[in-house]
Protein backbone atom coordinates (compact mmCIF):
# COMPACT_ATOMS: atom_id res chain seq x y z
CA UNK A 1 0.00 0.00 0.00
CA UNK A 2 0.99 3.48 -1.01
CA UNK A 3 -0.47 6.77 0.03
CA UNK A 4 1.10 10.34 -1.38
CA UNK A 5 3.99 7.77 -2.73
CA UNK A 6 4.80 6.96 0.75
CA UNK A 7 5.25 2.76 1.52
CA UNK A 8 2.88 1.73 4.69
CA UNK A 9 4.76 -1.65 5.79
CA UNK A 10 2.11 -4.67 6.12
CA UNK A 11 2.55 -5.01 9.48
CA UNK A 12 0.85 -4.42 13.12
CA UNK A 13 1.78 -2.61 16.11
CA UNK A 14 1.34 -4.58 19.23
CA UNK A 15 -0.25 -3.25 22.73
CA UNK A 16 -1.20 -4.29 25.72
CA UNK A 17 -3.68 -3.41 27.75
CA UNK A 18 -3.79 -1.13 30.75
CA UNK A 19 -5.49 1.06 33.46
CA UNK A 20 -6.47 4.58 32.77
CA UNK A 21 -7.76 7.49 34.33
CA UNK A 22 -8.71 10.27 32.97
CA UNK A 23 -8.87 13.65 34.94
CA UNK A 24 -9.98 17.11 33.28
CA UNK A 25 -7.62 20.21 34.66
CA UNK A 26 -9.39 23.75 34.78
CA UNK A 27 -8.08 26.84 35.41
CA UNK A 28 -8.42 30.70 34.84
CA UNK A 29 -6.47 30.77 31.47
CA UNK A 30 -5.94 28.04 28.78
CA UNK A 31 -2.14 28.16 29.43
CA UNK A 32 -2.03 27.72 33.33
CA UNK A 33 -4.90 24.71 32.61
CA UNK A 34 -1.58 23.10 30.00
CA UNK A 35 0.72 24.06 32.63
CA UNK A 36 -0.71 22.03 34.92
CA UNK A 37 -1.53 19.46 32.97
CA UNK A 38 2.07 19.44 32.05
CA UNK A 39 3.38 19.20 35.13
CA UNK A 40 1.27 16.13 36.47
CA UNK A 41 2.03 14.40 33.10
CA UNK A 42 6.23 14.58 33.93
CA UNK A 43 8.31 11.61 34.05
CA UNK A 44 5.68 9.11 32.72
CA UNK A 45 6.67 8.18 29.32
CA UNK A 46 6.93 4.49 29.08
CA UNK A 47 6.15 1.50 31.96
CA UNK A 48 8.92 0.23 31.22
CA UNK A 49 10.81 2.87 33.79
CA UNK A 50 8.16 5.10 34.74
CA UNK A 51 5.74 4.76 37.40
CA UNK A 52 3.23 5.38 34.37
CA UNK A 53 2.59 6.33 31.53
CA UNK A 54 0.55 9.74 31.03
CA UNK A 55 -0.01 12.69 28.66
CA UNK A 56 -2.52 14.61 27.62
CA UNK A 57 -5.20 13.87 25.99
CA UNK A 58 -7.14 16.60 24.43
CA UNK A 59 -7.84 20.69 25.24
CA UNK A 60 -11.52 21.24 26.26
CA UNK A 61 -13.64 24.14 25.83
CA UNK A 62 -14.70 26.17 28.48
CA UNK A 63 -18.43 25.41 27.29
CA UNK A 64 -17.54 21.48 28.60
CA UNK A 65 -16.38 21.80 31.72
CA UNK A 66 -18.16 21.55 35.00
CA UNK A 67 -16.74 24.83 36.00
CA UNK A 68 -17.16 27.00 32.68
CA UNK A 69 -12.92 27.79 32.53
CA UNK A 70 -10.72 26.68 29.96
CA UNK A 71 -9.86 22.69 30.28
CA UNK A 72 -7.12 20.02 29.42
CA UNK A 73 -7.85 16.46 29.51
CA UNK A 74 -5.35 14.02 30.64
CA UNK A 75 -5.06 10.00 30.79
CA UNK A 76 -2.80 8.06 33.42
CA UNK A 77 -2.25 4.95 33.08
CA UNK A 78 -0.89 2.08 34.95
CA UNK A 79 -1.36 -1.15 36.50
CA UNK A 80 -4.82 -1.09 38.64
CA UNK A 81 -2.68 -1.36 41.72
CA UNK A 82 -0.24 1.69 41.27
CA UNK A 83 -2.70 3.60 39.34
CA UNK A 84 -4.22 5.40 42.61
CA UNK A 85 -1.59 6.16 44.33
CA UNK A 86 0.10 7.81 40.50
CA UNK A 87 -3.10 9.61 40.90
CA UNK A 88 -2.71 10.68 44.17
CA UNK A 89 0.66 12.02 43.67
CA UNK A 90 0.13 14.06 40.87
CA UNK A 91 -3.02 15.46 41.26
CA UNK A 92 -1.20 16.92 44.93
CA UNK A 93 1.95 17.58 43.85
CA UNK A 94 1.37 19.32 40.68
CA UNK A 95 -2.35 20.60 40.48
CA UNK A 96 -2.78 21.41 43.50
CA UNK A 97 0.12 23.38 43.88
CA UNK A 98 -0.15 25.07 40.25
CA UNK A 99 -2.15 28.56 40.06
CA UNK A 100 -6.16 28.47 39.51
CA UNK A 101 -6.31 25.08 39.18
CA UNK A 102 -9.48 22.55 39.53
CA UNK A 103 -9.96 18.66 38.81
CA UNK A 104 -12.78 17.01 37.83
CA UNK A 105 -13.87 13.37 36.95
CA UNK A 106 -12.87 12.75 33.39
CA UNK A 107 -15.00 9.55 33.10
CA UNK A 108 -18.14 9.61 34.61
CA UNK A 109 -19.56 6.54 33.43
CA UNK A 110 -17.23 4.37 35.22
CA UNK A 111 -18.13 1.26 36.95
CA UNK A 112 -15.31 1.41 38.70
CA UNK A 113 -13.82 4.48 41.04
CA UNK A 114 -10.60 5.54 42.98
CA UNK A 115 -10.69 7.83 46.09
CA UNK A 116 -8.33 10.64 45.91
CA UNK A 117 -8.73 12.90 49.05
CA UNK A 118 -6.57 15.85 48.85
CA UNK A 119 -8.91 17.67 50.99
CA UNK A 120 -7.09 16.61 54.39
CA UNK A 121 -4.64 19.55 53.10
CA UNK A 122 -7.14 21.74 54.24
CA UNK A 123 -6.29 20.87 57.64
CA UNK A 124 -9.89 20.84 58.98
CA UNK A 125 -10.58 24.31 57.04
CA UNK A 126 -12.40 22.12 53.76
CA UNK A 127 -15.71 21.93 53.16
CA UNK A 128 -17.67 20.52 50.87
CA UNK A 129 -20.15 22.40 47.93
CA UNK A 130 -21.46 21.48 44.27
CA UNK A 131 -19.95 22.70 40.91
CA UNK A 132 -21.54 21.82 38.22
CA UNK A 133 -23.83 19.62 39.47
CA UNK A 134 -20.67 17.68 40.70
CA UNK A 135 -19.52 17.20 44.55
CA UNK A 136 -16.55 18.58 45.10
CA UNK A 137 -13.94 19.72 48.21
CA UNK A 138 -12.55 23.04 48.72
CA UNK A 139 -9.48 24.03 50.29
CA UNK A 140 -8.53 27.04 51.40
CA UNK A 141 -5.02 28.32 49.75
CA UNK A 142 -2.50 31.05 49.82
CA UNK A 143 -4.60 32.33 46.70
CA UNK A 144 -7.65 31.81 47.26
CA UNK A 145 -9.44 28.30 46.91
CA UNK A 146 -8.58 25.23 45.45
CA UNK A 147 -11.68 22.78 44.34
CA UNK A 148 -11.93 19.05 42.93
CA UNK A 149 -13.69 16.40 42.67
CA UNK A 150 -12.16 13.24 45.06
CA UNK A 151 -13.80 9.84 43.00
CA UNK A 152 -12.61 9.80 39.62
CA UNK A 153 -13.44 6.53 37.36
CA UNK A 154 -11.02 3.95 35.86
CA UNK A 155 -11.60 1.77 32.91
CA UNK A 156 -9.01 -1.18 31.18
CA UNK A 157 -7.53 0.71 28.62
CA UNK A 158 -4.58 0.20 25.88
CA UNK A 159 -1.13 0.99 25.74
CA UNK A 160 1.04 0.63 23.25
CA UNK A 161 -0.27 1.25 20.01
CA UNK A 162 2.78 2.65 17.80
CA UNK A 163 3.87 3.73 14.19
CA UNK A 164 7.48 4.16 12.73
CA UNK A 165 8.03 7.56 10.21
CA UNK A 166 11.04 6.57 8.37
CA UNK A 167 12.96 9.46 6.13
CA UNK A 168 15.47 10.12 4.21
CA UNK A 169 16.78 12.18 6.91
CA UNK A 170 17.02 13.31 10.42
CA UNK A 171 14.87 16.44 9.54
CA UNK A 172 12.16 15.00 7.04
CA UNK A 173 11.79 12.18 9.41
CA UNK A 174 11.55 14.36 12.84
CA UNK A 175 8.49 16.82 10.76
CA UNK A 176 6.67 13.86 9.59
CA UNK A 177 6.69 12.38 13.36
CA UNK A 178 5.88 15.92 14.53
CA UNK A 179 2.78 16.42 11.71
CA UNK A 180 1.67 12.81 12.93
CA UNK A 181 1.47 13.73 17.16
CA UNK A 182 -0.29 17.70 15.61
CA UNK A 183 -2.87 15.04 14.24
CA UNK A 184 -3.38 12.85 16.91
CA UNK A 185 -3.64 15.58 19.72
CA UNK A 186 -6.81 16.30 17.59
CA UNK A 187 -8.09 11.99 18.47
CA UNK A 188 -10.15 12.28 21.73
CA UNK A 189 -9.55 9.36 23.61
CA UNK A 190 -5.52 8.69 23.09
CA UNK A 191 -2.28 10.19 23.99
CA UNK A 192 1.27 10.18 23.50
CA UNK A 193 3.21 10.03 26.27
CA UNK A 194 6.85 10.45 25.25
CA UNK A 195 8.58 13.87 24.80
CA UNK A 196 6.50 15.63 22.53
CA UNK A 197 4.84 12.68 21.25
CA UNK A 198 8.32 10.99 19.97
CA UNK A 199 10.38 8.28 20.90
CA UNK A 200 14.12 8.68 19.20
CA UNK A 201 14.76 5.55 21.39
CA UNK A 202 12.86 3.10 19.90
CA UNK A 203 12.95 -0.24 22.36
CA UNK A 204 12.50 -4.22 21.91
CA UNK A 205 11.62 -6.45 24.81
CA UNK A 206 14.44 -8.03 26.81
CA UNK A 207 18.14 -7.35 25.38
CA UNK A 208 20.18 -10.10 23.20
CA UNK A 209 22.90 -9.39 25.96
CA UNK A 210 22.41 -8.25 29.08
CA UNK A 211 19.77 -10.46 30.78
CA UNK A 212 18.73 -7.59 33.40
CA UNK A 213 17.45 -5.31 31.22
CA UNK A 214 13.76 -5.27 30.56
CA UNK A 215 14.44 -3.35 27.40
CA UNK A 216 17.15 -2.17 25.02
CA UNK A 217 17.53 -0.68 21.51
CA UNK A 218 15.27 -1.99 18.43
CA UNK A 219 18.48 -2.72 16.32
CA UNK A 220 16.53 -3.71 13.20
CA UNK A 221 15.64 -0.75 13.53
CA UNK A 222 18.98 1.50 13.46
CA UNK A 223 19.78 2.94 10.54
CA UNK A 224 23.75 3.08 11.82
CA UNK A 225 23.08 -0.89 12.17
CA UNK A 226 21.63 -1.59 8.68
CA UNK A 227 24.60 -2.69 7.58
CA UNK A 228 25.83 -4.64 10.54
CA UNK A 229 22.37 -6.49 11.16
CA UNK A 230 21.24 -9.33 8.76
CA UNK A 231 17.70 -8.88 9.46
CA UNK A 232 17.57 -5.33 9.36
CA UNK A 233 14.21 -3.32 9.17
CA UNK A 234 15.75 -0.29 7.84
CA UNK A 235 14.66 0.26 3.84
CA UNK A 236 17.48 1.52 1.95
CA UNK A 237 17.72 5.48 2.05
CA UNK A 238 16.29 5.78 5.27
CA UNK A 239 18.58 7.73 7.22
CA UNK A 240 16.30 8.31 10.60
CA UNK A 241 13.35 6.79 12.08
CA UNK A 242 11.29 7.57 14.90
CA UNK A 243 8.16 6.27 16.78
CA UNK A 244 5.16 7.26 18.51
CA UNK A 245 3.92 5.70 20.86
CA UNK A 246 -0.01 6.62 21.40
CA UNK A 247 -2.31 4.76 25.07
CA UNK A 248 -6.24 5.23 24.64
CA UNK A 249 -9.20 4.27 26.35
CA UNK A 250 -10.08 1.82 23.21
CA UNK A 251 -8.99 -0.13 20.96
CA UNK A 252 -11.47 2.81 18.45
CA UNK A 253 -9.10 5.35 19.74
CA UNK A 254 -5.95 4.24 19.32
CA UNK A 255 -6.77 2.62 15.40
CA UNK A 256 -7.79 6.28 14.55
CA UNK A 257 -5.42 7.81 16.40
CA UNK A 258 -2.57 5.94 14.79
CA UNK A 259 -4.38 6.32 10.82
CA UNK A 260 -4.67 9.87 11.59
CA UNK A 261 -0.80 10.17 12.38
CA UNK A 262 0.19 8.33 9.56
CA UNK A 263 -1.88 10.29 6.91
CA UNK A 264 -0.47 13.59 8.31
CA UNK A 265 2.88 11.98 7.98
CA UNK A 266 3.01 10.75 4.87
CA UNK A 267 2.38 14.41 3.60
CA UNK A 268 5.99 15.43 4.26
CA UNK A 269 8.63 15.50 1.78
CA UNK A 270 11.17 13.03 2.65
CA UNK A 271 9.26 10.68 4.19
CA UNK A 272 9.96 7.19 2.87
CA UNK A 273 8.12 4.53 4.87
CA UNK A 274 5.34 3.80 7.57
CA UNK A 275 5.71 0.79 9.74
CA UNK A 276 4.90 -0.19 13.48
CA UNK A 277 6.52 -2.27 15.87
CA UNK A 278 5.15 -5.58 17.38
CA UNK A 279 7.10 -8.56 19.05
CA UNK A 280 5.02 -11.97 17.93
CA UNK A 281 2.47 -11.43 20.67
CA UNK A 282 4.93 -11.02 23.79
CA UNK A 283 3.98 -7.54 24.28
CA UNK A 284 0.40 -7.74 24.61
CA UNK A 285 -2.67 -8.82 22.98
CA UNK A 286 -3.54 -6.32 20.72
CA UNK A 287 -2.68 -5.87 17.15
CA UNK A 288 -3.48 -3.32 15.09
CA UNK A 289 -2.87 -3.75 11.71
CA UNK A 290 -2.40 -0.63 9.43
CA UNK A 291 -3.40 -1.78 6.12
CA UNK A 292 -6.84 -2.13 8.10
CA UNK A 293 -7.30 0.67 10.30
CA UNK A 294 -6.48 3.02 7.27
Amino acid sequence: MEINGVTIDNTYAEAFPTWICRIIITAVTREWALKAATEATGFATSAIGCPCEAGIEIEVPASETPDGRPGVAILICTSKKKLKEQVVERLAECVLTAPTTAVFNGITTAEEKIAVKLHFFGDGYEYQKEVGGRKCWVIPIMEGEYIGEEEFGIIKGIGGGNLFVMGENEMSALIGAEAAVDAITAVPGVMTSFPGGIVASGSKVGSLKYKFMPASTNEKYCPTLRDKVPDSKVPAGVKAIYEIVIDGLDEKSVAKGMAAGIRAAVMVPGVKFISAGNFGGTLGPYKFELHKIL
